[in-house]
């Protein structure tokens, strides 16, 4: 009897027939509606591995057969529909490969949207994906899976480090915040080529540590983003330094925390210490800025 994890059962895409069918019903939908974004979600995973068009001795040869067909379908909606973005998430039976990143040029990340989790989890992802293609959201406090609060710069910031967006009811949430987006959203335009087109520094690892950093370079080395993170506070914390990279070693620029002005050769030696404070879960965004 099959499993019901769920109360769900998997499509056989290894079936041809089953192939040519979803095309049919997904592309006149598609064709009959204005529609510019498809999520192409699969959180039932593949428990029960077997194809009724293969003899028992090549049943073995069903999950490359799956993925085959999964290929062939997306092969003809996304060349029959090019301006629609369908973004993949744990799609082609739990797959998250380069080879789904050909026809989703956007993945959904993780369904754990907590700040805090995100930047360790987002670290991860960065090693095999551009942060263009991570799909990052800001969503509501308290988080739905972990419960943890985080301010909603801090939430920002994060998201950036993808492709940015809103997963919550924007009428719940405070005046204030309110206007928090509106310059989230600026600043998203404001660094979008830096964020999704600049070369991506990882500038701290999952060594024990209390923050996270992250930098954005632009290609043309003329200015420069970098976040931190504060991941974890105690008493008597010593102030936040990380290291800076990609700058021009032989062009001068200024730091917009207090318009100290260096060259790129020292910045990426001597790094940025903050004099500020960070507490727990705390956010700043620094600017470096050829002059």
């Amino acid at each position: 009897k099959p499993m019901r994890s769920r109360y769900q059962l998997v499509l056989d895409m290894s079936n041809p027939e089953v192939v040519d069918y979803l095309y049919g019903v997904m592309s006149a939908i598609l064709r009959e509606n204005h529609i510019e974004y498809v999520k192409w979600d699969m959180n039932r995973s593949i428990s029960d591995w077997y194809t009724a068009t293969l003899s028992r001795g090549r049943q073995m040869e069903m999950p490359h057969r799956y993925v085959l067909g999964l290929y062939e379908l997306l092969e003809k909606l996304t060349s029959e529909f090019p301006d629609v973005l369908f973004e993949g998430c744990s799609g082609g039976g739990g797959r998250f490969d380069a080879g789904m990143m050909y026809y989703c040029p956007q993945i959904w990340c993780s369904d754990d949207t907590d700040a805090h989790e995100r930047t360790f989890i987002q670290y991860g992802t960065s090693f095999f994906y551009p942060t263009s293609t991570v799909g990052s959201h800001v969503s509501a406090v308290p988080n739905h899976q972990t419960g943890r609060i985080t301010s909603i710069e801090t939430r920002g910031v994060v998201a950036m480090a993808g492709s940015f967006g809103y997963e919550m009811d924007l009428n719940k949430i405070s005046e204030e915040e309110k206007e928090m987006v509106k310059e989230q959203v600026a600043a998203m335009h404001e660094y979008y080529e830096l964020t999704h087109e600049g070369l991506y520094y990882r500038l701290t690892g999952l060594k024990k540590q209390d923050f996270m950093a992250w930098e954005f370079v632009a290609e043309d080395q003329s200015r420069a983003l970098l976040t931190i993170v504060k991941t974890d506070a105690e008493g008597n914390m010593l102030p936040v330094h990380t290291k800076v990279c990609g700058l021009a070693e032989d062009k001068l620029y200024r730091c917009s925390l207090d318009g100290e002005i260096r060259s790129g050769r020292t910045w990426n030696r001597a790094g940025l210490t903050l004099h500020q404070v960070l507490g727990e879960y705390e956010s700043i965004r620094v600017e470096f800025t050829e002059v």
